[in-house]
Order: C-alpha cells, then structure tokens, then sequence
C-alpha cells in the first residue's frame, strides 16, 4: 500500500521524467516515437523508483529501453536539478516496459474475434490445464 507521500513524490517524478524524456525526442530530431511515462512507484524508503514507460510504435521498446538504461546517470541527473528544491536525494530509477495496452489489446481482439469464449464455450476445454 501506497502511502500519500509515495503517490505524490511518483506524481512528482512522473511529470518531470515526461518532460525530460520528450524533450530528448525533440531536440535529437527523432519523429515517429511517442514514449509515455505511464506509472512511478516509489519505495517506501524513497530510495527506488521503478518507472514504467510505454512505447509506440511497440516493436522499437526494446531498443528503446535498452537506450534509456544506458543513459539512466544522466537522466537521474537532469531530474535531480529539476527536483532539487523538492527532495533532498532523487531515488534510483529502474525503467520497465509497461505493455498493459498490448495486453487490453489482445484481450479485446480475442473477445471480437473468433477467440471469444463467450460465443463459443467449446473453446474453454481446450484452455482447462490437463
């Protein structure tokens, strides 16, 4: 369970990461890549941040994240300038991919394809672990 001070230290991260992740979009000139900070948590001793990004177009995430992992010091660098009067010492950052929308998506395919098993309840014993 979250407490408040966790939720709006995330909040805090969230905003500020946004800001420097689009930015380097932008000023690296890269077009036809949208990355979304969806999620920051926060441990309880503030000393970790686990930041959940999602990336589209999805087929680039990996080698997405792999940049950004590369360039976390400096990242953590730039946001502690921008937090500084905020938090004394910015926790570390640990990026995931965060494929929820993928996941809904595959969900929703399955329920307006031919996977549904709603529609067709035969499809339920071939999903029962044996």
């Amino acid at each position: 369970m979250e407490t408040n001070r966790q939720k709006k230290i995330g909040a805090l991260l969230q905003n500020d990461l946004v800001d420097i992740l689009q930015g380097e979009i932008r000023k690296n000139g890269i077009t036809n890549l949208v990355i979304s900070v969806s999620k920051v948590n926060v441990t309880s001793d503030l000393s970790i941040a686990k930041v959940f990004l999602s990336v589209f177009p999805t087929d680039k995430a990996g080698e997405i994240l792999n940049a950004i992992k590369t360039n976390t010091p400096l990242i953590k660098h730039d946001l502690s300038q921008r937090v500084k009067n905020q938090l004394r010492k910015v926790p570390n950052l640990i990026f995931y991919i965060d494929d929820s929308l993928d996941y809904i998506e595959k969900i929703d395919n399955a329920l307006n394809g031919k996977e549904n098993p709603v529609l067709n309840p035969e499809l339920l014993d071939k999903r029962k672990k044996s």
